[in-house]
């Protein structure tokens, strides 16, 4: 498939431009997505016609944002096969779900002594919540170590999860390697023991079918940047049991159901934990852009990346002096693809590739005992989403090696 064969570019107005009087070629969706011309006029008409406070009028606009803000939840509940609508939290986004785990479950269910696990591959919002809480509550934090591809090892699971483990947080897919890992073992493995399992979601929801039900994950964290929405919105799935059991941590708005003068009663789910006025129009938006999702098909969008990686990672190992992060057989492999050029920082890289026009992260990708584990201190980052092309493959890999001739030789 090439540029003109991909059914979905054309909607991406963003792509289509010159950057660097080179044609925009954008491998930085990891870190963001781009959005459709329908996302971004689902923004402007939202605004324009049906911006209103939720839960709270009786007017028409309002009554109009309550009942779309709530269908955008009952979207994203079918989207991910939730139970329940009420098992949707709207947050800021994956960062912020984590934190409110950490914040409520965590302050709530762990003592002295108790265990948190963790795994070497964990970027920072999956990292330092749960230190945080095991330092003030004086737990221990464990590691599950990695095997030689990257992948969470299971058989180091089985050591490091015990009878003292009360949470378990492991990545779904890693935004540095690239890897998807197997959670649901893993999640098995914590029920085994009593423990709950989360999953962090920022980097598998976007691009394949994910089930929680399946899964059978307690909680699972994810951002709508990073899937075609908005910034400033993403979402906190929990199974209802639990989030029924657990206190709000933010107070004031909707989370209020009635308040006395010395206590308060809490909503109920979901709007126990949406304090505030919430982000309406993101949410809403939100919910379109997974009815942009749903329209092509998650299995056909992880299909499709598969294919650009089987194109694309052969010709990233051929070129000399690359080294690439993470499994080398394609199969194993989704779209962020992580790797260094011999004797040339990923800064200078990246700023080479964007020179080419070639969008690409480079640093620690907020994973740095991740980089630590590798013995690197950055990577460059190329990571494809399902409007990515063959030809935007084709530009990366002679970009890579235009701008490895440059720093050789000065000139391309």
């Amino acid at each position: 498939m090439d540029n003109k064969n991909n059914p979905w570019k054309k909607d991406f107005p963003i792509l289509d431009q010159k950057v660097n009087d080179e044609g925009l070629i954008y491998l930085d969706n990891a870190a963001t997505t781009q959005k459709p011309q329908t996302v971004i006029n689902d923004i402007t008409d939202f605004y324009t016609h049906d911006n209103a406070n939720v839960h709270r009028g009786v007017h028409t606009l309002a009554e109009r944002s309550t009942e779309q803000f709530e269908q955008a939840r009952e979207k994203i509940q079918h989207f991910i096969n939730a139970e329940h609508s009420d098992e949707i939290i709207y947050t800021k986004g994956t960062t912020d779900s984590l934190n409110i785990i950490a914040r409520s479950y965590g302050e709530e269910n762990i003592e002295e002594g108790d265990e948190i696990v963790i795994s070497y591959l964990e970027h920072h919002s999956n990292l330092v919540p749960w230190q945080q809480l095991a330092i003030k509550k004086h737990a221990t934090l464990k590691y599950i170590e990695l095997d030689n591809d990257g992948f969470v090892d299971l058989d180091d699971a089985k050591k490091k999860i015990t009878d003292k483990t009360k949470i378990v947080s492991i990545a779904h897919v890693s935004n540095v390697l690239g890897v998807i890992n197997p959670v649901k073992e893993i999640a098995k493995l914590a029920h085994q023991h009593g423990a709950v399992m989360v999953v962090d979601g920022a980097q598998s929801v976007p691009h394949m079918p994910v089930d929680v039900q399946d899964l059978d994950c307690d909680f699972l964290a994810f951002s709508g940047h990073k899937m075609l929405g908005p910034t400033g919105i993403g979402v906190l799935y929990g199974k209802e049991e639990l989030l029924n059991q657990m206190s709000p941590v933010d107070s004031g708005g909707e989370m209020i159901n009635f308040v006395h003068l010395y206590e308060t009663d809490w909503n109920d789910l979901p709007w126990k934990f949406e304090a505030g006025t919430p982000n309406v129009g993101g949410a809403i938006v939100l919910g379109h852009a997974v009815d942009y999702l749903n329209e092509i098909g998650m299995d056909k969008i992880f299909d499709y990346e598969k294919k650009l990686v089987d194109y694309v990672l052969p010709k990233l190992l051929d070129i000399d002096g690359l080294t690439v992060y993470g499994p080398h057989d394609p199969k194993k492999h989704t779209s962020v693809i992580s790797f260094n050029l011999d004797d040339l920082h990923p800064h200078d890289l990246a700023t080479g590739l964007d020179m080419e026009g070639v969008a690409v992260r480079a640093g620690h990708h907020c994973a740095q005992p991740l980089m630590k584990y590798l013995g690197v201190s950055a990577t460059a980052r190329a990571s494809f989403y399902f409007y990515n092309t063959f030809d935007d493959a084709d530009t990366l890999v002679k970009a890579i090696i235009a701008t490895k001739e440059f720093f050789k030789n000065g000139t391309i």
